[in-house]
């Protein structure tokens, strides 16, 4: 089978990403072969690829986003069938630990995210890859294969943020930090699913423009110096409710202070750098909720392959790119040059 290699760390995608003929892979009795139809670029495709901040097994494939069809099975697999329309959901855990047996796969001490620290050789970009059926989700047929990849990961961790660690409920305003990410566009969504009042920011016109086209109410240059100011403007000097984040330093301590009494900071990254800093004022006396927050649960996942089904979340995908190319998706990636999510199909050389 062809499937995206790279077998040395390298801050240039295009010198090492080289497209290689291997093996399709044998499947162990627990697990699905897929037939990738559609794979979604993450930004921790960038760190496999960098080996920062986690060195990856070497060889690599990265990937953590695939939707296509089961072709085999292993023999303890009991809940598909080939012909199976499916989705991955990266969170691997142990599934047998208190954290994993009471809902919280994803405070597993054993959890890895398929794709990016799986290996060698086990990820998403390659004509088929291997899962346990825990970690597949089924797909309706009204919900495409390229639809499905490109919601999978930032869909359940949106969702894992505002509802799961957050709980927003009717009639808030949640501020979504980075509109036009991946995570950030659903954010826009889930949020507006739950009648919420929401404000976004983003880099650009552009990009502002797109917040508002996918149904943010408000929207700020996070850019700008000032733009906590703005936000402080639209609130009518409230504040927010909700902080959806994952920008990190260069704009953490204006959101703490942007938090109403009693507000919650929801983080899930941080790519400007990690370490900031608040005034703790903030934090005691307004009784702020600072929660962090990784990938999700698959019920979590299941939900968005719901409401994705439905209409109500519905992903943006900047451009479907061909496989023997794809490494321009990283390059894309690398430079923040995209609005929408990156994929690319195994299947289309």
């Amino acid at each position: 089978m062809k499937a995206a290699v790279f077998r040395e760390y390298n801050k240039d995608p295009t010198q090492v990403v080289k497209i290689e003929d291997i093996d399709v892979p044998k499947i162990k009795s627990n697990e699905v072969l897929i037939k990738v139809e559609s794979a979604a670029y993450n930004y921790n495709d960038l760190w496999a690829i960098w080996g920062d901040p986690v060195k990856t097994p070497l060889p690599h494939i990265s990937g953590s986003d695939v939707a296509g069809t089961v072709v085999e099975m292993g023999e303890d697999v009991t809940k598909f069938k080939v012909g199976d329309r499916v989705v991955s959901h990266s969170n691997m855990s142990c599934r047998v630990c208190d954290q994993c047996t009471s809902g919280r796969e994803y405070d597993c001490k054993e959890r890895m995210i398929w794709g990016f620290q799986t290996g060698p050789l086990w990820g998403g970009f390659a004509q088929y890859t291997h899962l346990p059926e825990v970690n597949v989700a089924k797909l309706p047929e009204n919900v495409s294969f390229d639809d499905a990849a490109a919601m999978s990961m930032v869909g359940m961790t949106a969702w894992h943020m505002l509802v799961g660690r957050a709980k927003i409920i009717p009639g808030q305003t949640v501020l979504i930090m980075g509109g036009t990410s991946g995570v950030g566009m659903v954010g826009i969504q889930i949020a507006k699913l739950y009648n919420c009042n929401v404000i976004a920011t983003a880099g650009n016109q552009q990009k502002m423009d797109k917040c508002l086209e996918i149904g943010a109410d408000s929207v700020v240059n996070h850019r700008e110096a000032d733009w906590y100011k703005k936000v402080r403007e639209i609130t009518k000097k409230e504040g927010v409710d909700v902080i959806f984040e994952h920008i990190g330093k260069n704009v953490f301590p204006q959101e703490v202070s942007l938090l109403k009494m009693g507000g919650t900071l929801v983080a899930t990254g941080a790519t400007t750098g990690y370490d900031s800093s608040i005034d703790l004022r903030y934090l005691f006396f307004k009784g702020t909720n600072l929660l962090g927050s990784t990938q999700g649960t698959k019920a979590e996942l299941e939900q968005v392959v719901y409401w994705t089904s439905k209409g109500k979340l519905k992903p943006v995908i900047h451009t479907s790119l061909p496989f023997s190319n794809m490494v321009e998706g990283h390059v894309m990636m690398a430079g923040a040059e995209q609005i929408g999510k990156i994929i690319t199909s195994p299947q289309k050389l």
